[in-house]
């Protein structure tokens, strides 16, 4: 199993977790959400994490060529609620922000985005999980 501690709440998000002050970011993946759907099983885990990782780069790269405000939306969508399955709160709050907004007005939260996805590619190489 990947060994982690997770002092950490879930992020803003449509779903209901918290945000702002309240929440405590302690790394930017919650293994305990991310093992209700694992079972615990480290494979499964490090599986599920490299195909988050993989998708976060087309969902990205889906922003930075919309072509159209829907286009924009259903990448940011897909960042989103890949996010939430993996508990990478951050993720999630900033690509909601950028689902709201426009692609004409929201390009700097492209910016945003690639630096939280940076932060989770960072750890999940620091513990060997990708």
């Amino acid at each position: 199993m990947v060994s982690t501690g997770t002092g950490r709440q879930a992020g803003s998000v449509s779903s209901g977790h918290r945000s702002g002050a309240s929440a405590i970011f302690a790394s930017p993946i919650d293994f305990a959400h991310l093992r209700r759907y694992t079972s615990g099983n480290a494979d499964l885990e490090r599986e599920v994490l490299g195909l988050f990782c993989g998708q976060a780069v087309v969902a990205v790269e889906g922003l930075r060529t919309a072509s159209s405000e829907k286009a924009w939306r259903e990448a940011a969508h897909m960042l989103k609620g890949s996010a939430l399955v993996v508990g990478a709160w951050e993720v999630a709050r900033v690509a909601e922000r950028a689902e709201a907004g426009s692609m004409h007005q929201d390009l700097a939260v492209v910016a945003r985005l690639e630096a939280a996805l940076a932060d989770v590619r960072s750890y999940l190489a620091a513990l060997g999980v990708v």
